[in-house]
């Protein structure tokens, strides 16, 4: 079988690329370059990591491309991303590039070449089941990027395969090490996906103007000043600036007022910073059917952002919207991040936090 290994550089993808290649399938490397801007430091790290791809594929004796994606992702997933920064949320780029571009475009790229299936070093695995593809959470739990993927739907599904999903991150170094990859010590990326690891709040301010405000407290004391909405998220505590006094207690973000660019902030963990329920919109299911009848409670577990343990949950579509209602309150539930469902070990889908 023809494969197609989207090599980003880091030791999870080698290692699949490895193992495609010792199940004796005929295995392609790509290389996708998708943002094309240094970063502070005048570095540009795709450069780095396509280095590192090529060193892998010579070592593998696999041939190798690189793509540039670069206009597709500022259209589908940066253009996204700073529209919900500029309408005070906080997004998550990830969840968009893996549909867009990953799963999207670059399995178009794949197909053109041949490919029978994409392989990525995701954290994931993937079943079939009466003909219906299912997205599983990963063997290593700390590791597993379902949260990232509930966006995919059977197509993808369909030609995916995540072969490091059964294995723990030292099982996949150890590997690399006995294979003598050249990036078995590399240290796994981080930041925003392609932009990579960078001073977010400078690099933001490129693209949008801040403005500065007021901090307040609920009953609408000022206590200090914000250096712009954008660059502060619900349950924040570092970076706040603002001195002690009060109750003695750590200040927290606990809302953003849009219309009077205030940010609202509090001391201690206040209650008001706890949610029993949630709204979500923009909701898609893996199978592409939601997984109960309209207005029908679903219990399930829910993850509100990356590696979160599961919560329980009961779940009720109705109006084209999620309403969530939590066992346990949530801390800091997030309008623009995802809300993501799971049934045991399967990923249903997600929502956007209202």
């Amino acid at each position: 079988m023809r494969v197609v290994v989207g090599m980003s550089g880091g030791v999870d993808s080698s290692v699949a690329a490895l193992l495609m290649k010792r199940a004796g399938h005929e295995v392609i490397g790509v290389f996708m370059k998708n943002w094309e801007e240094k970063d502070e430091n005048g570095v540009c790290t795709s450069e780095r990591d396509w280095a590192d791809v090529r060193l892998v594929c010579e070592s593998l004796d696999i041939p190798y491309y690189a793509v540039n994606f670069a206009r597709q992702y500022r259209e589908r997933v940066f253009e996204h991303f700073l529209s919900e920064y500029r309408k005070g949320r906080t997004p998550n780029p990830d969840v968009l590039c893996n549909r867009e571009i990953k799963f999207n475009v670059f399995l178009d790229f794949a197909e053109s070449l041949g490919a029978e299936k994409l392989v990525t070093g995701h954290f994931a695995n993937i079943d079939c089941v009466g003909g219906e593809y299912r997205l599983l959470r990963a063997a290593d739990e700390n590791k597993d990027q379902t949260y990232f993927l509930y966006m995919l739907g059977q197509r993808a599904l369909s030609k995916a395969l995540f072969p490091v999903g059964g294995l723990t991150k030292a099982e996949i170094r150890q590997i690399a090490r006995d294979a003598g990859l050249p990036v078995s010590e590399k240290k796994d990326s981080t930041g925003v996906c392609f932009i990579g690891e960078r001073n977010f709040k400078q690099f933001l301010s490129g693209f949008l103007p801040a403005q500065p405000g007021d901090m307040v407290t609920p009953q609408g004391v000022v206590v200090g000043r914000h250096d712009g909405l954008m660059y502060y998220t619900l349950g924040q505590r570092r970076g706040l600036g603002i001195g002690g006094g009060g109750n003695g207690q750590r200040w927290f973000v606990l809302a953003k007022d849009l219309e009077h660019n205030r940010l609202v902030v509090s001391q201690g963990e206040d209650d008001a910073l706890f949610s029993r329920s949630a709204v979500g919109s923009e909701l898609t299911w893996l199978a592409e059917r939601p997984p109960a009848a309209e207005g029908e409670p679903l219990d399930c577990q829910v993850r509100l952002r990356h590696r979160q343990p599961l919560q329980d949950c009961r779940l009720t579509l109705r109006d084209g919207r999620a309403h969530m209602a939590f066992a346990v309150p949530q801390r800091a539930v997030t309008p623009g991040q995802s809300a993501v469902f799971y049934q045991g070990r399967v990923c249903l889908g997600g929502a956007i936090i209202e």
